[in-house]
């Protein structure tokens, strides 16, 4: 007779997303400036802010972008002593399922080279994936970071950005790439959604939520969650890629200790 096999844990429920937004395309202009004032801040040239110690940092871009649109950040971490990665997008309008795979692929990775657990960094979409393969690969994570993401229920967007979702969802469709019928939905059932709606591993991973409560494309309320330590900036949607207050935010965040959860490598580092 075999062993009884222990019980899932029970899923996070997804919370209801509030009716229509326009949100705030003109406030979205802003992020031009805001990157003006990152650049002549002392946090831009890692002053005022704990260094790294080498620690691979994968950062993950927003939706309807790619990995350049984070290259100021990359450059900053590496900067301040981190190791920062890219997993190769280079228009973040994919599959979640198959791109949280990659990003899987490139923290298994990291992991057989060093020996160490990464960071994990995302933007808008970048944040869902952060907190999918966090939950799924805690042994491979060690910090999970999201700037401006919904960690509620993918979707406290605007109408304009619903809209825009809608048109990739009919492009995976016509190019076959979804691996579900309600690919790009939250009731799809790939397990990215069953990743993302995992009660999160706050005993093995930090998780740290960076939001503006002038984002004028995701709902702040959303990404203000429990299990995150949840820091609140000033400034544009768009603009978290090149915030100054971000950036202090995430030395912070990448600074604090690891958790050492049971089965996890021990990091001599940390």
């Amino acid at each position: 007779m075999s062993e009884a096999q222990p019980a899932a844990p029970p899923r996070r429920p997804l919370s209801p997303v509030p009716g229509g937004w326009l949100g705030r395309p003109l406030a979205e202009t802003r992020w031009a400036l805001e990157a003006g004032r990152l650049l002549v801040d002392p946090v831009a040239y890692g002053l005022g802010v704990p260094r790294g110690d080498g620690r691979a940092v994968v950062v993950l871009p927003g939706f309807l972008a790619g990995d350049d649109s984070l290259l100021l950040l990359r450059r900053w971490l590496r900067l301040v002593g981190h190791r920062p990665q890219t997993v190769g997008f280079t228009m973040n309008v994919d599959c979640s399922d198959r791109a949280v795979e990659r990003v899987e692929q490139v923290l298994e990775a990291l992991h057989a080279e060093s020996g160490r657990r990464a960071a994990v960094i995302g933007h808008s979409r970048g944040g869902h994936f952060a907190r999918a393969v966090s939950a799924r690969r805690p042994d491979l994570v060690s910090h999970a970071i999201s700037m401006g993401a919904d960690l509620q229920g993918l979707f406290g967007i605007s109408t304009p950005t619903k809209m825009a979702v809608g048109v990739a969802r009919r492009g995976l469709h016509l190019a076959r790439r979804s691996r579900d019928p309600a690919c790009f939905r939250s009731r799809c059932a790939c397990r990215f959604m069953e990743d993302y709606r995992r009660p999160f591993p706050v005993d093995r991973v930090r998780l740290t939520s960076i939001y503006s409560k002038g984002d004028g494309v995701v709902r702040w309320e959303r990404a203000v969650v429990e299990e995150a330590t949840c820091v609140e900036v000033t400034g544009s949607h768009i603009g978290l890629m090149a915030n100054r207050k971000a950036y202090r935010a995430i030395a912070a965040a990448l600074a604090e200790p690891e958790l050492a959860g049971e089965g996890d490598p021990v990091d001599a580092h940390a």
